[in-house]
C-alpha cells in the first residue's frame, strides 16, 4: 500500500491517493460478478450493488488514523453511510443536466468520499472543478445560496452543456478543471464530499453492465461517528 497526500486547487483541498489498496483486488471483481446490480439513484449514471461488509472493516483498519489525521476530522472513529459497488452504464446522450456538470455530495466539511477503481485499462478517473462565475471549488453552507443562484442565472445561457456534450470532459465555459486523478486498478482516492467533482468518462470508457468488463468502482461515504 502506497499513500500519496495531495493538495489541489486554489483552496488547497486535501486529496489522499492510495495505490495497491487491497492485497487481492481480483477477489472484489469476482464478488461483484456474482451480485445483482440495480439502478438505485436518480443522480448516479449507472447501477449499483452492496459492497462486502468486510471491505468496510478493512478500509477502517488500514486507513482510519490516516484519514482522521490528514482531513483533520473531529473524531476518533469513522463509519460508512454508503458503500456501493458501482458501474457507469448510462450512454452520454441519455444524461440529465445535473449529470453533465460537476456536483458536490454534501455541504458538511468533515464528510469524506472514497472511490476505489477496480477496472482494467484506461477508463477514466475522477476530476475536480472550480465554478468560474463564483470561483468556488467547494460548496459549504455559507456558499450554497450564492452557488445555486449563480447556476440558475446560467440555466438558459448559451454556455449550458447540451445533451450532445455528454459527460463533462475537462474545462468548459462554466467550469474549470483543477485536478484529474487517473483511475488505476486497485487505486483508492479519498476527498471531502463538498468538493465539486465528476467521474471522468471518455469515449473509450466501457459502459458494460458486466463487472469484469465495465467501469467497476467501489464508492463510499465515510463520516465521523
Amino acid at each position: 500500500m502506497q499513500i500519496t497526500r495531495l493538495r489541489i486547487g486554489k483552496e488547497q483541498s486535501p486529496l489522499l491517493v492510495v495505490d495497491n489498496f487491497v492485497p487481492e483486488p481480483q477477489s472484489l471483481v469476482d464478488f461483484a460478478a456474482s451480485q445483482k446490480f440495480l439502478a438505485n439513484s436518480p443522480y448516479y449514471p449507472g447501477i449499483r450493488a452492496s459492497a462486502p461488509q468486510a471491505y468496510q472493516h478493512f478500509m477502517l483498519r488500514s486507513l482510519q488514523e490516516s484519514l482522521i489525521d490528514y482531513f483533520e476530522l473531529p473524531a476518533t472513529q469513522l463509519g460508512f453511510s454508503v458503500c456501493h459497488l458501482s458501474l457507469v452504464t448510462t450512454p452520454p446522450t441519455q444524461l440529465k443536466l445535473l449529470q453533465r456538470i460537476p456536483h458536490f455530495d454534501t455541504t458538511a466539511k468533515h464528510a469524506l468520499a472514497a472511490v476505489h477503481y477496480l477496472f482494467q485499462g484506461d477508463q477514466g478517473g475522477t476530476a475536480f472543478y472550480r465554478h468560474r462565475k463564483t470561483g468556488f471549488e467547494t460548496i459549504d453552507e455559507s456558499r450554497t445560496l450564492a452557488y445555486y443562484r449563480s447556476l440558475e442565472s446560467e440555466n438558459n445561457g448559451p454556455d449550458l452543456p447540451k445533451v450532445s456534450d455528454g459527460y463533462i470532459q475537462g474545462d468548459t465555459p462554466l467550469f474549470e478543471q483543477i485536478h484529474q486523478q487517473q483511475g488505476v486498478f486497485n487505486r483508492l482516492i479519498v476527498y471531502r464530499r463538498h468538493l465539486l467533482h465528476s467521474g471522468v468518462i471518455t469515449k473509450d470508457t466501457s459502459l458494460s453492465a458486466d463487472p469484469r468488463l465495465g467501469r467497476l468502482t467501489i464508492s463510499s461515504f465515510i463520516d465521523p461517528s
